[in-house]
């Protein structure tokens, strides 16, 4: 049985789910990817992937999105990986966020995992604040 999905674009994302992208990409997170996982078997609807080039921006980022989601009255379930700086994730139910050092993103490589899935993968954003190419 195939499974068919609408496109998935920033737009069609739920309000929690775009706060989150917003939220990374103010911290300059770079590959923020998110992952249409409805209808594959997995727990949560939704992965948010991005990626820090340190521990202490892979931190920044994650607070960031805490902080903008909680201002909208959303708190994540579980939260892990904060201290070590290395792939902190989020689980806000419907979605769970993962903010991965450069290192662990290549090494877990959950777009391969969940290859099948559709995905949205928005540009970097170059030191001026416009979309790379």
């Amino acid at each position: 049985m195939e499974i068919r999905t609408l496109p998935l674009t920033l737009k069609s994302l739920r309000a929690e789910l775009r706060w989150a992208v917003e939220a990374a990409q103010g911290k300059k997170a770079a590959g923020v990817t998110v992952l249409n996982l409805a209808g594959l078997g997995a727990f949560t609807d939704a992965f948010l992937l991005c990626t820090g080039f340190s521990s202490r921006q892979v931190q920044a980022i994650a607070e960031e999105i805490e902080q903008e989601l909680s201002r909208h009255g959303c708190e994540p379930r579980h939260r892990e990986g904060y201290n070590a700086g290395e792939w902190v994730l989020l689980d806000y139910g419907f979605f769970v966020v993962h903010v991965f050092a450069e290192r662990a993103r290549l090494y877990y490589d959950l777009e391969r995992l969940w290859r099948s899935a559709p995905r949205i993968s928005l540009p970097d954003f170059d030191s001026a604040g416009a979309a790379g190419a």
